[in-house]
């Protein structure tokens, strides 16, 4: 054979290796239980930041990775079936969304590795042991901290100093989280002297009456606390708010860009894109048992003025000067 011939044969085979090499490359499978629904925005963010952290730890979907998607609504018996679901296809790990993602899948599994991309208190609902050595099947991240919710009532009675009693919406079915912020908000409430109503944001229609009749009195003002419901619920909670011209702080940035007044909370965008680092550490062989449950480390004060300016409230600059948001 001649030289030529033999350099252009021995190219052509070079460039075919990496093809074959990528052609028996393992396809890895990876299930994603969300708790919420699939047109819904902020869902398609978070899976968005999910699959962006993949991709830049060297994972492509259709190459080496398969991932299945579940949606919400947050509905327990409609969660059963799609963790049911996920756990049939034999995936190598599963993101997961919530507690009651997260109770879904702990039912239909104790085996499959998973990963809480966000998750308010997830050794007191019992998917770990502990924070440092989660002990099971289970790690993640956590979206919250207790303390948070007294730095609501804070913020609320800096914004407007006027403030007197406070209308608290919680969702008594998330259980120790519930009971978790509802605790830390009273004993802040007794603190700076003010009254607090709970207010079920279960349902929404007993949820308008509730806030109704607590407008009727006067210099209110309004939390939402964490929950699932809450976020679901959120143009309502936000229109409800502006109806009564109640004064409210949120948990998360995008309630605020909904436009809702006021919001403190982790920056649950980042908390997906850390996940991603879990569930790269996983399929390379990690056990979640070993891998400790991280908290926040990133947090969003967000400000939307153009709320505020309906609501006839004048910032605090020393609260402007903190926002890590302004929206206008």
């Amino acid at each position: 054979m001649r030289r030529r011939e033999f350099i252009a044969l021995l190219g052509g085979a070079a460039a075919e290796w990496p093809l074959a090499a990528r052609a028996q490359e393992r396809l890895r499978r990876v299930g994603a239980l969300m708790n919420l629904p699939a047109d819904d925005q902020e869902a398609q963010l978070y899976m968005a930041a999910f699959q962006q952290g993949l991709q830049g730890l060297g994972w492509s979907i259709g190459r080496n990775l398969r991932l299945d998607h579940r949606w919400g609504p947050l509905d327990p018996e409609h969660l059963r079936q799609r963790a049911q679901e996920l756990v049939a296809l034999a995936p190598d790990v599963m993101i997961v969304a919530g507690g009651g993602a997260a109770e879904a899948v702990q039912r239909a599994s104790r085996t499959v590795p998973v990963v809480l991309a966000q998750s308010i208190d997830p050794v007191g609902a019992g998917y770990v042991a502990s924070l440092a050595r989660p002990g099971g099947n289970v790690t993640g991240f956590t979206q919250f901290e207790y303390s948070l919710s007294g730095k609501w009532l804070q913020l609320l009675k800096e914004l407007t100093p006027s403030v007197t009693s406070v209308a608290v919406l919680r969702d008594l079915g998330v259980g120790s989280a519930g009971i978790g912020q509802w605790a830390v908000i009273q004993a802040m409430s007794e603190q700076i002297g003010v009254e607090l109503t709970p207010i079920s944001i279960r349902d929404v229609n007993e949820m308008e009456r509730g806030i109704a009749a607590f407008a009727r009195g006067s210099n209110g003002g309004l939390i939402v606390s964490f929950s699932s419901s809450a976020t679901i619920h959120r143009q309502a909670i936000i229109a409800s708010a502006a109806r009564h011209r109640l004064p409210a702080i949120y948990p998360f940035r995008y309630f605020a860009a909904a436009g809702g007044l006021i919001s403190y909370g982790a920056d649950l965008t980042d908390q997906y894109r850390r996940a991603a680092g879990y569930v790269d550490r996983i399929l390379k062989g990690e056990k979640p048992a070993d891998l400790p449950v991280q908290r926040p480390t990133k947090y969003v004060l967000a400000i939307n003025l153009k709320t505020a300016k309906t609501l006839g409230l004048d910032i605090p600059a020393t609260v402007l000067a903190r926002a890590d948001e302004v929206i206008e």
